[in-house]
């Protein structure tokens, strides 16, 4: 007994709730019985199936439209919102116990497991107007609590158990109001937190196993990160929960993860557990994603609760570094005194060495989590637990002793008198610093062939996220600072310029040593450009006399910075471009541009310039400088903030020209005509919001030269090698990606004038004579003829290729009709083949370009054009879409915009849609329950007009349209 996609018959609430209650007299019948057969288990399993689909279909939230049963596809985060209808029958305690009950039956059958474990889960989830007052919440959750924990405490969890019971705590914790949750007896609640702690811990070992092993199914990894989740939830809700609540809570979880990351004897990474022993030798794969990155969700979740007990978690990370850095540095020191002993010999047993930097990699990468959050556009701030903290004991701490541990990263801090009186997190960054000269004092003695490049990167990425944070910390965005942080790394402190010369030094140390490790160099340059990024640090980098020495042999083209890959160069390039907007005096600055820019041009020049150069350009050194020139420029576009574009647009703008002519020269090498237009990407990404109408005006001429020489190099072209459509995808891409950079320039525009400009460029701009829609649609003219269906197969591209057509449709819907004729077909063309043939994200995205097209339409009132036949085209597939077809429910507001839209345009046309349907329906029932539908649809806005709030009302009756008969006439 299930539902099926070809199911004729449409069920109510009320039938629902009739064979739920049913369901349940079956399973309390068979949940009596000791022993099944395996018949019985079997139409039990069917009947504990039946109660999960129904709990899961019954209770889609209402703002998605609700699908009809044939369309029912089970989801472990389907929340419970049903009507009070239900009330009765979910908020009997006997349901809820008869689950559990169900469940402790048959747990060891994993499929069984899984429906019992769906429907505890989304019983987990109740919420809504089931619940008559506050109180029944509270009772009901009790209930469940004590349920829950009968089940599970003292049994070992099954591994087909542990992501359904992550899974109901999740549900408990986000779903139930917080008042809720602290309203159930203290006791009970209490229990809950220390079974949620011991499950955390428990799964994060078992979660460590699967690593071990490398499993492909890890449930229990799963399962840990949705009660780290549940734990960030708890910990960070103070209204409720009084300082400290959580602390030894937050301890063990803690102690726990740092346990399973560390090797024997402080943890369990290298040991043997079950009988399996960790792997030795293990090749790493270039493709396997970085810890860092992998894990991030979990390590800030660690992060957070160290922070929740920062008095046990930063001394505890600092004693764990120190003692591995000792360590490291005995171990590094015998392998010195081994290959003195006996130079030609290398045969070294890393084993020890390896384990050091397994421990040392999680240790800081936790470290890093801790003290600092991964800040993606907004001003990074040190974490109040932090800041309290040091706040806290800085009564207790010799400022003298601190600033000494830190400047001697050289020494082991216990060496210095009265260590500890100094500050907790500073000397924690110190034991980080102290790595980071270990590091350096091995590469100073020949031993880098015994460094591991996996530390090298994390020193790195701790120090850039850590001096984001902290260093030159701004103190007016703090109530409170702490003294010895404002001391140490503050602004106008011996400190903060001791730190950045030290850092800078790392950064000309990592380029010259690992410049053959790309990620390493990559992480050492985004250091670089956040030491530079702000301009109170750069105006100490600055003042440090290697950061001249590498600006001069970058610009020289001097080995072996030479040697770094692309991508790295052009980010050092950005760097240098940001270090040269410090605070410097006129005479500095001129001396600072013309060692850093004037080179780039002069070499650049030097070389196109040559009578010869037509004959030469194909020289591997020519290809290589063109090649370093054009990555520089990139980098230089990168740098653009609002304070500089002035000088850097009009520096490049010389540079644009001059790359349109290597695009005739370099046709024939994809690879340089792909840098190229990358160029102009940069430049347009970067500074389009920032010019005004003459400036943006020299970019759009640029940008319409460039396409038409790529236009007239490559269309009709026949590329016969292996490679070609790739070449043609990154091209394409490229271009798309400048012509919605282009485009941006509708949606932000910082500019009102050329006022920034003011003084670079005398002058008045002549008449505006190209407009951003010129070039874009000249560049779609372009791109429509190239773009294949093989081509669209590549996702990314797909994807660019539609956000493109809706913007133009949605910024330049007036020019759209004015097209040429072929034009217009291949775009409506596309338009279509997005809607029908393409995923749901493109699907939505031409949706979205319907709605302008058509109101385009109804202004324009031309009902003879073109583009009022196509949008009568698409109000049938439209139609099609929502009543008869399945789809991605998300897609119902763009659906309904579109669909409203194109209703006002053809009235008539959709009536007759309508009444088409209806009339191919032989059963009475649907027949009748269609009219009604239909009828209350468009009730409220008849005739439809192209206003707001009828359009509002529109939408909100198609909600309940779509609940009523969506996927009623649905072909499977």
């Amino acid at each position: 007994m299930e539902f099926h996609g070809n199911c004729k018959r449409v069920f109510q609430e009320e039938d629902l709730r009739q064979i739920f209650m049913l369901t349940v007299e079956v399973l309390q019948e068979f949940s009596r019985r000791e022993n099944l057969s395996a018949q019985m288990s079997s139409v039990f399993q069917r009947y504990l199936a039946l109660a999960n689909q129904v709990l899961s279909w019954n209770f889609l939230p209402p703002n998605l439209g609700r699908h009809y049963i044939a369309m029912f596809e089970s989801s472990q985060n389907v929340l419970l919102k049903p009507t009070e209808s239900w009330r009765e029958t979910l908020l009997d305690s006997r349901v809820m116990e008869l689950f559990f009950t169900v469940h402790r039956k048959i747990r060891e059958d994993s499929d069984m497991a899984q429906d019992s474990l769906q429907c505890l889960a989304q019983l987990a989830s109740l919420h809504g107007p089931v619940f008559p007052d506050e109180g029944a919440q509270v009772d009901y959750l009790a209930h469940f609590i004590e349920g829950l924990l009968s089940t599970i405490n003292g049994i070992e969890i099954e591994d087909s158990e542990a992501v359904g019971i992550s899974s109901i705590i999740s549900n408990l914790i986000t779903v139930f109001p917080r008042n809720v949750l602290t309203a159930i007896p203290s006791e009970l609640f209490s229990s809950f937190v220390n079974c949620l702690t011991h499950l955390t811990c428990s799964f994060g070992r078992s979660a460590a196993l699967e690593e071990v092993l490398d499993k492909d199914d890890m449930v229990y990894m799963e399962a840990y990160d949705k009660l780290l989740e549940s734990w960030l939830t708890l910990v960070q809700d103070d209204k409720h929960f009084h300082k400290g609540f959580f602390t030894q809570h937050a301890v063990q979880v803690f102690n726990s993860y740092i346990q399973c990351h560390l090797a024997a004897p402080d943890g369990t990474r290298n040991l043997t557990a079950n009988g399996v022993a960790s792997r030795e030798e293990e090749e790493i794969s270039e493709l396997q994603e970085d810890d860092r990155d992998q894990f991030s969700d979990q390590l800030a979740s660690v992060g957070m609760l160290g922070r929740v007990a920062a008095e046990h978690c930063i001394p505890l990370l600092t004693s764990l570094l120190e003692e591995r850095v000792t360590r490291l540095h005995s171990q590094l020191q015998r392998h010195q005194q081994q290959l003195l002993a006996s130079p030609g010999s290398r045969t070294i047993d890393n084993k020890m060495l390896d384990d050091l930097y397994e421990d040392i990699h999680w240790l800081i990468l936790v470290t890093g989590y801790l003290l600092a959050d991964d800040t993606q556009g907004e001003t990074p701030l040190i974490p109040p637990e932090i800041m309290e903290y040091s706040i806290k004991h800085s009564s207790e701490v010799d400022i003298n002793t601190t600033l000494q541990i830190l400047g001697s990263p050289g020494e082991k801090a216990s060496s210095i008198p009265g260590y500890n009186r100094t500050d907790s997190v500073i000397r924690l960054l110190s034991a980080v610093l102290r790595v980071s000269e270990v590091e350096s004092r091995a590469i100073r003695a020949d031993l880098t062939h015994l460094l591991s490049p996996q530390m090298g990167k994390d020193i790195v990425w701790f120090l850039k996220r850590w001096a984001k944070t902290y260093l030159l910390v701004d103190e007016k965005l703090y109530d409170q600072i702490s003294l010895p942080f404002s001391t140490a790394f503050g602004a106008d402190t011996e400190g903060s310029q001791w730190i950045i010369g030290y850092l800078l030094q790392k950064v000309i140390s990592n380029l010259s040593v690992w410049s053959s490790e790309q990620d390493l160099a990559n992480d050492t340059v985004q250091l670089l450009v956040t030491l530079v990024e702000r301009r109170e640090r750069a105006n100490l980098v600055i003042q440090c006399e290697n950061w001249w020495n590498l600006a001069k042999q970058f610009a020289s083209r001097s080995p072996p910075l030479n040697f770094l890959s692309s991508p790295v160069q052009r980010t050092l390039m950005k760097a240098l471009v940001l270090g040269g907007f410090a605070q410097m005096d006129t005479e500095t600055k001129q001396q600072y541009w013309t060692e850093v820019l004037q080179p780039l041009q002069q070499r650049f020049l030097r070389v196109i310039n040559q009578e010869n150069f037509q004959q030469l350009c194909q020289q591997e050194e020519v290809k290589q400088e063109i090649t370093a020139t054009l990555e520089a420029l990139c980098g230089i576009a990168e740098a653009t903030q609002i304070d500089n574009v002035a000088i850097l647009f009009n520096f490049l703008m010389d540079f644009l020209t001059n790359c349109i002519g290597l695009m005739e020269v370099y046709k024939n090498t994809p690879e340089t005509v792909n840098l190229i237009i990358e160029v102009f990407v940069e430049v347009a990404h970067k500074q389009i919001c920032y010019l005004g109408e003459s400036k943006a005006m020299n970019l759009y001429e640029a940008c319409l030269t460039l396409l038409q020489v790529y236009s007239k190099n490559n269309l009709g072209r026949q590329r016969v090698d292996v490679t070609a459509e790739e070449e043609q995808y990154q091209d394409l891409l490229l271009i798309m990606e400048l012509l919605t950079n282009l485009l941006s320039k509708e949606f932000i525009d910082f500019s009102d004038t050329d006022e920034v400009f003011r003084g670079h460029e005398p002058g008045q701009a002549a008449s505006r004579s190209v407009s951003a829609a010129d070039v874009v649609l000249y560049g779609v003219n372009l791109i429509l003829p190239l773009m294949s269906q093989d081509l669209l197969k590549f996702p990314t591209l797909c994807n660019q290729y539609y956000k493109l057509i809706t913007f133009i449709c949605e910024i330049f819907p007036e020019k759209i009709p004015q097209l040429p004729e072929d034009l217009f077909k291949s775009l409506m063309c596309s338009l279509e083949l997005g809607m029908t043939s393409m995923s749901s994200e493109v699907c939505q995205l031409c949706l979205e370009a319907l709605t302008p097209l058509a109101e385009q339409c109804a202004k324009a009132q031309e009902t003879d054009s073109p583009l009022f036949l196509a949008t009568r085209h698409f109000l049938k597939l439209v139609f099609d879409m929502l009543v008869l077809q399945k789809h991605n429910t998300e897609m119902t507001t763009a659906a309904g915009e579109a669909f409203y839209t194109l209703v006002c345009l053809h009235q008539a046309e959709y009536s007759e849609l309508v009444e088409t349907l209806l009339s191919s329906q032989q059963d009475p029932i649907i027949y009748q329950r269609l009219a009604d539908a239909f009828n209350k649809l468009t009730a409220s806005s008849t005739p439809p007009t192209l206003d707001r709030k009828q359009k509002m009302a529109f939408l909100k009756s198609l909600e309940e349209f779509m609940a009523n008969v969506g996927g009623l006439l649905c072909v499977k």
